[in-house]
């Protein structure tokens, strides 16, 4: 295979590696938001199961709600804003498995032009063989 393709194949390999793993981060830290919201609901309802009946609480609860409210949106965010950059990532890594099989398709097309190349070659460089041992024996 030439030079040029192995290198666009190695260059496009590597795109996608790097797509691959930048995905693989993304979804990681979508995930952890998500287990942090269900982590912060789970937190809310114990609080409330705590202070259902306690007077005491009540002042309490409010600050408690208002401290909640804002980690759980702040996690929500987080997870918006990972779903938007997962489907950026993904679409990314889509184009960029499509160009690695472009060049591969391209580089088996010049792999199989050159060995068709190198048969013509061949039959002509035996064609010409021949026709000089049928010019020395005719003679």
């Amino acid at each position: 295979m030439a030079k040029w393709a192995d290198s666009l194949i190695r260059i496009s390999n590597h795109e996608v590696e790097t797509l691959q793993k930048r995905l693989a981060d993304i979804v990681e830290r979508r995930q952890t938001a998500e287990m942090k919201v269900a982590a912060l609901d789970a937190e809310a309802e114990a609080e409330a199961l705590r202070a259902d009946g306690d007077i005491e609480a009540g002042w309490y609860m409010i600050g408690f709600r208002q401290g909640f409210k804002i980690r759980r949106d702040q996690a929500l965010l987080d997870i918006d804003e990972a779903l938007i950059e997962e489907a950026g990532a993904r679409d990314a890594l889509a184009v960029a498995f499509e160009n690695l099989k472009k060049y591969e398709h391209v580089a088996e097309a010049a792999k199989v032009a050159m060995a068709r190349k190198f048969g013509k070659l061949e039959t002509a460089a035996l064609d010409e063989l021949g026709l000089r041992r049928a010019a020395v024996g005719g003679r």
